[in-house]
């Protein structure tokens, strides 16, 4: 008498075999797309720099950590890491402070041209960027001239331009996060004796950390990595990460393995912020949406 047991009937509402190795062979796809470029940087970045600018192999005959070292002495790095956490972090809080200010007056108040503010705000992203990039130069130099203010070349003036960029992204995402949080909660406040405010920073705003969380991390990640504005606004003192990298390239050679090197270490801060905040990025992203 055989003691195998008979086999599970499949369920009608199973997907079929044919679709789940499909699946399968598509996702092992995917994930190799997605690695083999990372794998690329890392080899390339343990390399000695004759074997980078030769042939690409994909099994490297020798590994060093030297680009690593010499990556900060070839550029200052240090300066431009400095530089680019100072504007992204300030651009960050300014965007999250503002945002939640303007988010939360047009979700809980009623005001005359609310519809057209809100409209405003969310038209200005189908502009392209580059169209900004004469107008607050000429701005920024006008100002400078007039006041003595050095917007031009200044971190100040770096960061009033990303906040151009982020902050309407960020209102207008926060608006639909806040109107998912019940009104209930701030009438609860008001009844418990506290002021606007106050309703805002005890309850709303604890209610709403995730979708805060993700107005944070669009607005650093933008500011992290943007090139156009940061290659025109900044001088050799106030130049951040995403335009230094390009003096690794020289008029006669080109560090491909310090290239390498140092573009592991810039992502670093942002995956790892990533990392950490997926959670409340993923919740902030999808809890608006839907009321």
């Amino acid at each position: 008498m055989s003691s195998t047991s008979p086999a599970r009937p499949r369920s009608p509402m199973a997907a079929p075999r044919s679709f789940l190795w499909a699946r399968r062979i598509f996702l092992t796809l995917l994930t190799g797309f997605v690695l083999l470029p990372v794998y690329v940087m890392v080899s390339s970045s343990l390399k000695p720099l004759e074997d980078v600018s030769g042939t690409f192999r994909w099994l490297p005959s020798g590994l060093t950590i030297r680009p690593y070292i010499d990556i900060w002495s070839t550029v200052p790095l240090a300066k431009y890491f400095m530089n680019s956490a100072i504007v992204a972090g300030a651009a960050t809080v300014c965007s999250v402070v503002i945002a939640v200010f303007a988010a939360y007056a047009v979700s809980r108040y009623r005001f005359r041209g609310k519809r057209v503010f809100t409209v405003t705000v969310l038209s200005t992203q189908m502009f392209p960027g580059i169209l900004f990039l004469l107008p607050l130069f000429l701005i920024y130099v006008n100002i400078g001239n007039a006041t003595g203010i050095a917007l031009f070349g200044s971190r100040g003036g770096l960061i009033l331009t990303y906040l151009t960029f982020s902050l309407p992204f960020s209102i207008w995402m926060l608006i639909g996060y806040f109107d998912s949080v019940p009104r209930d909660l701030d009438e609860a406040a008001l009844v418990d004796g506290c002021g606007p405010l106050g309703a805002l920073f005890r309850v709303v705003v604890p209610a709403a950390i995730p979708g805060i969380v993700a107005v944070a991390v669009y607005a650093f990640m933008t500011a992290w990595g943007e090139v156009l504005f940061a290659s025109v606004m900044t001088n050799d003192a106030t130049r951040t990460l995403a335009v230094g990298l390009q003096g690794y390239a020289t008029q006669t050679e080109v560090y491909w393995n310090q290239v390498m090197a140092a573009s592991l270490v810039v992502s670093v801060p942002v995956v790892a912020g990533f990392l950490l905040l997926q959670r409340y990025l993923v919740a902030g992203l999808t809890a608006g949406a839907v009321k």
